[in-house]
């Protein structure tokens, strides 16, 4: 009697069948995204209760990015057997215990152990949830897909970080994760419920373009890591520099959640033009980022200019993170899960660098000095993608062969 042949719990569809899971895997999105940088808008609070710098409280940010940076791959892959949902249950679990010990720490350097535990959470769960959102949909949604979850990550910067900056502003910072834990433990319930189980698994075909689509997707990955890099040298910093621009301290979350709310309107526009126009969605962001960025340090320290310019900066990066999800997926040089791995590793060597570079800029030349550095790493971000046609195309993206389908399900089965 023939075995019969073990096929994937979750049948790729349209975006309207994974709707549930995608929904999950955004509010999960938005949990991990406002753990990771709660202390950007609390970084006076917090370096003045811990007598430390503001230039050492935001190495909070840095040493969280640096265990995503380095785990993410070695991670990803020891735990490519087991079980993708129960993988990013544990992760939302451990999102939970870093919060609260952050919360209850007495140190500085409890606070960074709790915090370099929630960054060894994150190396898993961001690698795990781009593959993941990936196999909910036939393969030529995955951008539309990964934009929608993406959503989850503007929401951290619209809501998630605003409010606990309001929140550590009200009632002080510890306060402010505490509640964040709560939401983790929520989010963790509700995956539970909505998420569809997928297996893992599935490699690209190794045909004679397998060389060619490895160097694209380093292509996307260094474009990547610069992006954040330029990126968050100056974002780790922008309560001070809003601060320093003349805003009151009562005034910093709300002026938060406005231009985070504008990162909104960035997402909607790669969800609707990364899978026919990926290349030009890709440029288009950048372009926006990087004269976001260049225009807030031309208008610092005016208050008004400041904050327009971090408006349009806000607009840029809402688009970032599913523009090269996307295009990272596209090349098809590695599996889902090693995607993903990539992509997340190569952001938070950004994201942990660009935290360091900016103290050293902050501490060093000044405040007023850290955009125009943060300017200049997003305009080689653009020379990569300018350069790099293959790995950023111009066209529409395009289902797989049948043929090419049915090896990739073999594939996953297996």
């Amino acid at each position: 009697m023939a075995t019969p042949r073990i096929r994937p719990t979750w049948q790729p569809g349209n975006v309207r069948d994974a709707a549930g899971g995608l929904f999950a895997l955004a509010l999960a999105t938005f949990v991990a995204i406002t753990t990771e940088l709660v202390p950007v808008g609390l970084l006076p609070l917090i370096s003045d209760d811990l007598d430390v710098s503001e230039g050492t409280a935001g190495l909070l940010v840095t040493a969280y990015a640096f265990m995503v940076a380095v785990l993410a791959v070695p991670l990803t892959t020891a735990t490519r057997k087991l079980p993708r949902k129960t993988l990013l249950l544990t992760t939302l679990g451990i999102y939970v215990l870093s919060n609260v010990i952050v919360a209850v720490a007495p140190t500085f350097a409890l606070v960074a152990v709790a915090r370099a535990l929630g960054g060894a959470a994150h190396a898993v769960f961001f690698s795990v949830s781009i593959g993941y959102a990936s196999r909910l949909v036939r393969p030529h949604l995955a951008g539309r897909a990964l934009a929608l979850v993406t959503l989850g990550a503007s929401a951290g910067f619209v809501l998630g970080v605003p409010l606990t900056t309001s929140l550590g502003a009200a009632v002080g910072w510890r306060t402010s994760f505490l509640v964040l834990a709560g939401a983790c433990t929520l989010a963790a319930v509700l995956t539970a419920l909505l998420l569809p189980s997928v297996a893992g698994g599935g490699t690209p075909p190794a045909d004679a373009a397998r060389g060619a689509r490895r160097t694209a997707l380093a292509q996307v990955t260094s474009a990547n890591a610069l992006a954040y890099l330029g990126h968050y040298t100056v974002y780790t910093y922008v309560s001070v520099l809003l601060l320093a621009a003349g805003l009151a301290t009562a005034a910093l979350g709300p002026a938060l959640l406005l231009i985070g709310a504008l990162g909104l309107l960035g997402a909607w526009y790669a969800a609707a033009r990364l899978d026919v126009r990926l290349r030009q969605t890709t440029v288009v962001t950048l372009g926006v980022i990087a004269a976001g960025i260049l225009t807030l340090g031309l208008a610092f320290p005016g208050t008004v200019g400041t904050l327009a310019a971090a408006a349009v900066w806000s607009i840029g990066f809402g688009a970032a993170a599913a523009v090269f999800q996307t295009a990272a997926i596209r090349t098809r040089g590695a599996s889902p899960d090693v995607v993903g791995a990539l992509v997340n590793s190569s952001a938070n060597i950004g994201i942990g660098v660009g935290a360091a570079l900016g103290a050293l800029v902050l501490d060093g030349v000044g405040l007023a000095a850290v955009p125009y550095v943060g300017v200049a790493l997003v305009a080689a971000a653009l020379v990569v993608v300018l350069v790099a046609r293959r790995a950023f195309p111009a066209g529409p993206a395009v289902e797989q062969s049948a043929v090419e389908q049915s090896a990739a399900e073999q594939d996953t089965a297996e």
